[in-house]
C-alpha cells in the first residue's frame, strides 16, 4: 500500500485506469485482428499514453480470459508492460469458489515465477475466510497487497450486501472481519496491506468504513456508474488525502465512441478523460 500511496502522492491522482472493456467496445480499426491481439495492443497503447499520469491500473483477469486461447498470454505481457512503464497493478483474481482454487490462483499470481506478475489482487471474501486466507502469506513475505470485497457499486449491489445483519449492514461485517487481518503489515502512512474493495456510489458507506476502519485502505468501485461521483469518493479519504483510489473503466477507456469518433484517437481521448477524472477529484481531495 505504500507503493501505491507513494504513486498517488507523486502524480497527485487519485485514480486507477481500469481495464476491463467488453471486445465490442474496441475501437474497430483493431476488431479485424484476433480478439486477444486486438484487446492487448489496446491496452498497452492506453497504458503507454497514459504513463507518468495515471499512477495505477486494474486489470479484469475475466477479461482476457473470456478472449479465447490467447487472453492470458496477453494478459501476462500487459502486466509486465504495465509493470515496466511503472504503474501499480492490482488484478481482479478469477472467481475462487474454493480453498483448493484460492490456493491454486495465490500460487499463480504470487508464487516465484507466476504468469501473472502484480502488486495487489483483489478477492471475493463472502464465500468465507478460507477463499483469501491463500494470499495472506505473500502480503507479509512478498510485499503484496490483498483488496478484499465489502461493497461493490453495481445497481443491485444492495439487495444482499446492505441487508441488516444484526446492528450492522453486510458489508459493514465484512469489512469488519477482514479487519482483522494484516494488523501488522501496516506501513508508514497507516495503511495494512490487507485494504477492501469499496463502492464509489454509496457516500454513507464509504464515511462509514472510512472512520470506523483507518488503518484499511479503500480501493474504489464504480466511479463511471451513473450514482458514482467525485465528491462520494472523497469520503473514502483520509484528513491527509490518502487511504483510497478510484477506479475509472468505461468514462476512460470508451471515451472514444463517447466523443463520436472513429477510434483511431483512442489514446487521445482516454488521455483526456483521465485528465477531467482528477481534476474532478482533486476538487474534492487534496493530496498531501
Amino acid at each position: 500500500m505504500d507503493t501505491l500511496q507513494e504513486k498517488i502522492r507523486k502524480t497527485k491522482n487519485p485514480s486507477v485506469l481500469e481495464l476491463a472493456v467488453a471486445p465490442e467496445c474496441l475501437p474497430p480499426h483493431l476488431m479485424g485482428e484476433d480478439p486477444a491481439e486486438g484487446y492487448g495492443r489496446f491496452c498497452r497503447e492506453l497504458l503507454a499514453g497514459l504513463k507518468g499520469t495515471v499512477p495505477a491500473v486494474r486489470f479484469s483477469f475475466a477479461s482476457f480470459a473470456l478472449l479465447g486461447a490467447n487472453g492470458l498470454s496477453e494478459l501476462t505481457a500487459t502486466l509486465k508492460e504495465a509493470a515496466a512503464q511503472g504503474y501499480y497493478c492490482v488484478l481482479d483474481a478469477p472467481e475462487l469458489l474454493s480453498p483448493s482454487a484460492a490456493k491454486q490462483a495465490a500460487e499463480a499470481i504470487f508464487g516465484d515465477g507466476g504468469s501473472f506478475p502484480c502488486d495487489g489482487v483483489i478477492v471475493s471474501g463472502y464465500l468465507g475466510s478460507d477463499i483469501f486466507k491463500p494470499f495472506l502469506p505473500c502480503c507479509t513475505q512478498k510485499n503484496k497487497d490483498l483488496f478484499v470485497v465489502a461493497r461493490t457499486a453495481n445497481k443491485s449491489a444492495p439487495e444482499l450486501q446492505d441487508l441488516l445483519c444484526g446492528s450492522r449492514l453486510v458489508h459493514a461485517a465484512a469489512a469488519d472481519y477482514v479487519s482483522r487481518y494484516g494488523v501488522e503489515t501496516a506501513g508508514k502512512y497507516g495503511y495494512t496491506r490487507v485494504g477492501l474493495l469499496a463502492a464509489a456510489s454509496s457516500a454513507e458507506s464509504l464515511r462509514t468504513l472510512r472512520k470506523k476502519y483507518p488503518g484499511l485502505f479503500l480501493l474504489l468501485d464504480g466511479y463511471d456508474y451513473p450514482n458514482g461521483s467525485a465528491k462520494t469518493c472523497s469520503y473514502a479519504f483520509d484528513r491527509l488525502g490518502h487511504g483510497a483510489a478510484a477506479c475509472g473503466g468505461t468514462s476512460i477507456t470508451c471515451a472514444w465512441a463517447q466523443a463520436q469518433s472513429d477510434g483511431r484517437d483512442f489514446v487521445e481521448q482516454a488521455a483526456a478523460a483521465a485528465a477531467r477524472m482528477k481534476k474532478n477529484l482533486l476538487r474534492n481531495v487534496t493530496v498531501l
